[in-house]
């Protein structure tokens, strides 16, 4: 279960992944801001190129969502206890549907701006749920 970290909105938090996102792996730096009247909700832009991706805070959003987090991702961002990050899942919208990608979340240390991108394993995190079902 997740706890919202973010009480307040961010103009631009600059975050750097531990290790390249799938499909990005030439981007390591970013930064993410709030968008104004959507409370949970960020827009992560990469620094050197025009990529963004809608993040939500998976305690707003799927609040009974608590995704197996490893030792060594904990490590690598600098966390010894899980209530000091932060989770966002990405956000698919298309015509009719928005849904949200369970099985890949961003892990945040929202202190150093550290970030990395686990992909799960099983059928228990779906690539798409259905934001509305959550």
């Amino acid at each position: 279960m997740s706890t919202p970290v973010m009480d307040t909105p961010v103009a631009s938090l600059p975050v750097t992944f531990t290790a390249p996102m799938p499909g990005f792996e030439d981007l390591h730096d970013f930064s993410l801001r709030s968008v104004q009247g959507a409370t949970g909700l960020f827009a992560l832009e990469a620094a050197s190129t025009p990529v963004r991706l809608f993040l939500a805070d998976a305690a707003v959003f799927a609040p009974s969502y608590a995704p197996p987090i490893p030792a060594a991702s904990l490590e690598a961002l600098g966390l010894d206890e899980r209530e000091a990050l932060q989770v966002l899942i990405v956000v698919n919208h298309a015509p009719g549907s928005t849904t949200v990608n369970l099985m890949a979340p961003i892990i945040l240390n929202r202190g150093t701006g550290r970030c990395t991108q686990l992909v799960l394993d099983g059928r228990d995190y779906p690539l798409r749920a259905e934001i509305d079902s959550l």
